[in-house]
């Protein structure tokens, strides 16, 4: 059954009483609507933690005596930013928006894009440490490991400050006015959603979703 945004509205009853059994959503480490300071303190936290693993990483660059090894660690934080790109098209397309309850809870940004609703930093820090950091670290090192994080992590704060923009800053260069431009484009195109991703186009031009004709 396709969700239209009318199933979301706060006049429906099954919405009342969704948000009555699951209102602990609103509060707490897991609320996904935030208060000023927790909204704020999301961005803080994980530029602490940019911070953090890039003096790492720095320092393993210089702590290392074979080249390979450095060519390796930088490698490793590139490839962890540029693959962020491909992780935000996919969660965002096929759980955001496929998946329940992540789709219903998803729909309540779509209907109020300037509220500040995002994902609870110690859900999305726990999935960072489970499905990076952790598999990393088995593979290889925690020097690789932190490298290849550093990369995914940063990918995800730049996400996380381009999406804060899009809804609530002025456009003051082209490619904020682009990516603005982008994400309007996926909040209004109706019942078959298109334009997934935010920092980048890229994976939306490789799959087909940009551009699409609105059935």
């Amino acid at each position: 059954m396709t969700e239209t945004p009318h199933q979301y509205s706060v006049a429906n009853p099954s919405v009342k009483r969704t948000a009555a059994v699951a209102g602990t959503r609103y509060r707490g480490l897991f609320a996904l609507e935030h208060g000023k300071l927790a909204y704020r303190a999301d961005f803080v936290l994980y530029g602490i933690a940019a911070a953090v693993l890039a003096s790492v990483w720095a320092a393993s660059l210089l702590m290392v005596n074979a080249r390979m090894e450095r060519l390796e660690l930088a490698a490793l934080a590139v490839v962890g930013l540029a693959s962020w790109t491909l992780i935000e098209y996919i969660l965002h397309r096929f759980l955001l928006h496929g998946v329940q309850p992540f789709c219903r809870w998803h729909a309540e940004h779509h209907q109020r894009p300037r509220a500040l609703i995002c994902t609870p930093t110690i859900f999305s820090s726990s999935l960072i440490a489970l499905l990076i950091f952790l598999p990393a670290w088995a593979l290889s090192d925690a020097l690789h490991a932190c490298a290849l994080t550093f990369g995914v992590l940063s990918g995800y704060l730049a996400y996380s400050v381009t999406h804060h923009a899009t809804h609530h800053w002025r456009a003051n260069n082209a490619w904020l006015n682009e990516r603005k431009r982008w994400h309007a484009l996926h909040h209004h195109h109706g019942e078959h959603p298109a334009y997934f991703g935010l920092t980048s186009g890229f994976w939306d031009q490789v799959f087909g979703t940009a551009g699409r004709d609105r059935q």
